[in-house]
């Protein structure tokens, strides 16, 4: 085993000691470009974004880091980990907060999925379609929920188009994988006819139950070894829109559907099916009025629908959310300095999670929430210091079904964020930022009453619940100009009434009656106040250059609650380091992430997650032609074949992350 790992890091090693090293020199000369952050008020560049620090994965650093999740996908930036729940979900963790706490855009709207309930949903936005993936923190958060206090990720595919093509242009790839004999099909399209701007994409991803290196649980061999059962995961999704686009702005229109099917890989072997059609409206007027640049208007409606099913296909529990979403933004010309962006934003939906055999079994009742929120985000220069502001008020009204017997809640929330970014020489800042955001308890939090079959756990809400009131400070330094960059981030977040689910071990059957031989294990929501702290810190050369680039990065957090143990489920501290090479045609990569022992338990926990090293590795080549660039890629993930098992993870004890996987596929533009 060890002769084979020494090969295969050789092997890397030396395709990237073999191409030329005279790029270095050209590297250093080169200044790298601006990416424009979507989801800021601003439009601002990713380099701009110590306020609301952000991290834009795109182009061919967003294909290598493609996962067949969400989570997966982005498990390796800075101060962010996934949820890995087998293949079909994992959702990102940001600084150790998921769920509720961590909001999941498309285009910058909400996904309107069932993904924050619960570690086994999916997210139903599709990452191998996007153009690019945005994460955000700080005062711009404020725009898309008082919630987002972990901060906000934007899947952007640009389906509703805002440019006239002049002639049709697009990107598509294949890729297989070996490790769970992926094949995985991507397309996206834009053009227009006359003043009418046409996109299309679409993903077929298929993948079997994935290889691991030893045995699925540490402790019990007999659990089995080899492969993972019931980690397969098959996702199919369509999108289509159309927009009218002039000199004074455009207005269009979509529809998505995804339709998924993913196994659970725990005893109960359970798997879901998931449908959701999505429709959106968008429109943005260019200088609407006097003083106002613009004014963007946002619709958008979800019909979601997925359902946990037992081992022989018997449909157990449906989990429904239909939704609707409204977005006014008006962005002003500057006012005594300021500029910034302030609207108003509405959401609706009914969310219920009932038993497929009619029974009358309700996981949760259905309920109805209406929330409608204000907000305003402002920024201003005064000569090296930059401020900037955010305030959001929002109300949101809980309503089960009335033969539930539940009480309605009403929570009224306030949000505010104040920051500073002083330039104290011209490519340096050092900044600081404060905030104070409020969450109300989500539907399964207050109303959770009977069995969810794919987590084995029996739901118990409170009705009682108050809301959180999170007070969070961070300080950042960094350097963003040049081919040398760094930036280090520290950061405390004390939260009054965190909401937690916890567990004693007690065994129940699926009418929540107490039973040692039950499936399911009981799991209560609970509140009690919480401290998060934490550190983050990269150092970066070159890395969108030509040439030689290199990365190092490392992150930590600490979560407790008051009097009673560690936050459940936090993250191990991880360092990182990369080294790349790009000439011409050739790119090519080799990093290493190490994690540290996780022994931080909760008090119902009792898993402690080893340390593990994933060495990754990437080659490709780009060939010219006259008609469009063929690239042509190899990876390699988990050379080494570690057991690698997140902290993060429901499942660590029981399902680890797959084995050595080889990659490979094709791509083009045009």
């Amino acid at each position: 085993m060890i002769a084979q790992r020494t090969l295969l890091a050789s092997a890397v090693l030396s395709a990237l000691a073999s191409l030329s090293h005279s790029a270095f020199a050209q590297a250093q000369e080169q200044t790298l470009p601006d990416i424009v952050v979507t989801s800021t008020p601003f439009g601002s560049a990713e380099a701009a974004q110590i306020l609301a620090p952000a991290k834009v994965l795109y182009g061919d650093e967003l294909r290598e880091k493609l996962g067949n999740s969400l989570g997966d996908t982005l498990s390796q930036e800075l101060g962010v980990s996934a949820s890995a729940f087998g293949a079909g979900a994992s959702r990102p963790i940001i600084r150790g907060l998921e769920g509720p706490r961590v909001k999941i855009l498309q285009n910058g709207m909400s996904v309107m999925d069932a993904s924050s309930l619960s570690n086994d949903h999916a997210v139903a936005g599709e990452a191998a379609t996007a153009r690019q993936i945005e994460i955000l923190r700080g005062p711009a958060a404020l725009l898309y929920g008082s919630g987002a206090i972990g901060g906000v990720v934007n899947i952007v595919n640009e389906r509703i188009p805002t440019v006239l093509n002049a002639q049709p242009t697009g990107d598509a790839e294949v890729r297989f994988g070996s490790a769970d004999q992926m094949k995985n099909m991507s397309l996206s399209v834009d053009g227009a006819a006359g003043d009418i701007g046409l996109h299309v994409d679409g993903n077929y991803r298929d993948a079997n139950d994935y290889r691991i290196p030893g045995n699925v649980s540490l402790s019990d061999a007999s659990l089995g070894a080899g492969h993972l059962p019931n980690s397969y995961a098959r996702a199919n999704s369509i999108g289509l829109g159309a927009s009218y686009i002039q000199s004074w702005g455009h207005i269009g229109a979509s529809v998505g559907v995804n339709d998924d099917r993913y196994g659970i890989p725990t005893a109960e072997r359970s798997f879901i099916t998931l449908k959701q059609t999505r429709y959106d409206l968008d429109g943005l007027i260019r200088e609407p009025f006097d003083n106002f640049e613009s004014l963007r208007f946002k619709l958008g409606h979800t019909d979601y629908q997925h359902t946990e099913n037992l081992k022989n296909g018997t449909p157990a529990t449906i989990f429904k959310n239909d939704a609707l979403e409204s977005r006014l933004e008006l962005t002003h010309k500057p006012l005594a300095g300021w500029r910034g962006t302030f609207g108003l934003q509405t959401e609706n939906s009914e969310f219920s999670a009932l038993g497929a055999d009619g029974s009358g079994s309700k996981t949760v009742p259905l309920t109805k929430s209406d929330t409608i929120a204000g907000f305003v985000v402002e920024e201003r220069d005064f000569g090296p210091l930059r401020a900037s502001a955010g305030a959001r008020i929002e109300s949101v009204q809980r309503k089960p079904d009335a033969t539930s017997g539940l009480a309605e809640r009403d929570f009224n929330l306030g949000s505010y964020s104040l920051g500073g970014l002083w330039t104290f020489t011209p490519g340096y800042g050092f900044g600081t930022t404060a905030s104070i955001a409020q969450r109300a308890p989500a539907i399964e939090e207050l109303y959770s009453r009977g069995p969810h079959e794919s987590t084995a756990s029996y739901d118990t809400g409170d009705v009682r619940l108050n809301k959180e009131t999170s007070r969070n400070f961070e300080l950042s330094l960094q350097k963003t100009a040049g081919l040398v960059r760094w930036k280090a981030n520290l950061f405390k977040n004390r939260v009054k009434n965190f909401i937690y689910g916890r567990t004693d071990g007690t065994k129940v059957d699926e009418a929540g009656i107490v039973d040692p031989t039950g499936e399911f294990t009981q799991r209560f929501w609970a509140q009690n106040g919480a401290t998060i702290h934490g550190a983050e810190a990269e150092l970066s050369y070159n890395l969108r250059g030509e040439g030689w680039s290199w990365r190092g990065f490392a992150d930590t957090s600490r979560g407790k609650l008051t009097g009673a143990g560690n936050l459940p489920l936090q993250p191990a501290t991880r360092f990182g380091a990369e080294v790349a090479y790009r000439q011409g045609g050739w790119r090519s990569g080799l990093k290493a992430l190490h994690a540290q022992r996780q022994d931080r338990l909760a008090s119902f926990e009792s898993f402690t997650t080893p340390s593990y090293t994933q060495v990754d590795a990437n080659l490709s080549y780009t060939q010219r032609s006259a008609t469009m660039p063929i690239t042509w890629f190899a990876m390699v993930k988990n050379i080494l074949n570690e057991d690698i098992r997140l902290s993060t993870s429901v499942l660590r004890a029981s399902a680890p992350l797959a084995g050595r996987n080889l990659i490979i596929g094709v791509r083009t533009s045009f």
